[in-house]
């Protein structure tokens, strides 16, 4: 499936499984913020199985690139707000002129290494985290209710959500680590030439840490990550239990993505 406006857009089916098998596909997606979606991508929208649309921006990165979406049927908005990589959407705020001084502040006199900003999302973010297992379990096939995760680049929050969303159901890890690290390429080119440039205007060196951050998605980050959880929480499945997600709904997130 494709979407015409998106350029990391991706169903998470068919992801091998430690156990055998697949994941199910047309259950749980992902992409950057659907903000530049064609009318022929509003259209491939809409006929999609995606029923609920997840938004880990600011409120300021949403004003500034405001999802585009069908109005043909309803399709549910949930907004989750992660304030860990949120550089990728400030860089493209600067474009209207529309800049929060204060976290800009932050930005410039601490640029985290991606890996140390997946920790801290991870040590901040469970909540919301459980929330998206808790609407993927919640699927039902009578109806379009696949989940679309994004953020800004759908890179970073989105990819640890996804990440331990699958992790927690069996997807084998280096399937996870691979689906992890595509986006980098799915994002190359215009886009991040779109995004660098942003960041130059926000005063900040196009240094190759800062690169990485905004549009890098090295296998080691993603890997750090999870690593974290399993020495933290025993696993993926625990550390979402940690943000909320029960036993039952982690049984069915199960049954969602995997049968």
């Amino acid at each position: 499936m494709q979407i015409e406006g998106l350029v990391n857009f991706r169903d998470t089916g068919g992801m091998p499984l430690t156990s055998g098998g697949t994941t199910r596909e047309n259950v749980l997606f992902r992409s950057e913020a659907p903000a530049a979606l064609t009318a022929r991508g509003i259209d491939e929208l809409a006929a999609s199985p995606i029923g609920v649309v997840v938004d880990f921006r600011t409120e300021l990165e949403r004003r500034g690139a405001p999802d585009v979406l069908p109005t043909t049927r309803p399709i549910r908005m949930v907004r989750l707000e992660v304030l860990e990589g949120a550089l990728p959407g400030m860089a493209a705020i600067v474009r209207d002129g529309v800049i929060d001084l204060e976290h800009l502040s932050r930005i410039l006199t601490a640029i985290p290494a991606l890996s140390d900003l997946y920790l801290a999302m991870l040590h901040n973010a469970a909540p919301a985290f459980a929330e998206v297992g808790r609407l993927v379990a919640s699927a039902t096939p009578d109806q379009p209710s696949a989940v679309l995760v994004h953020c800004t680049a759908g890179k970073d929050r989105t990819g640890v959500s996804v990440a331990l969303l699958l992790d927690a159901v069996g997807a084998d890890r280096e399937a996870i680590v691979a689906d992890y690290a595509s986006s980098a390429g799915n994002l190359a080119g215009e886009w991040a030439e779109r995004i660098q440039a942003g960041i130059r205007q926000l005063g900040i060196e196009l240094t190759p840490q800062v690169v990485e951050l905004a549009t890098g998605t090295p296998p080691e980050a993603i890997e750090k990550a999870l690593a974290w959880v399993d020495a933290e929480h025993g696993g993926s499945a625990a550390y979402l239990r940690s943000g909320g997600l029960s036993d039952a709904e982690l049984e069915a997130l199960g049954r969602a993505l995997v049968g």
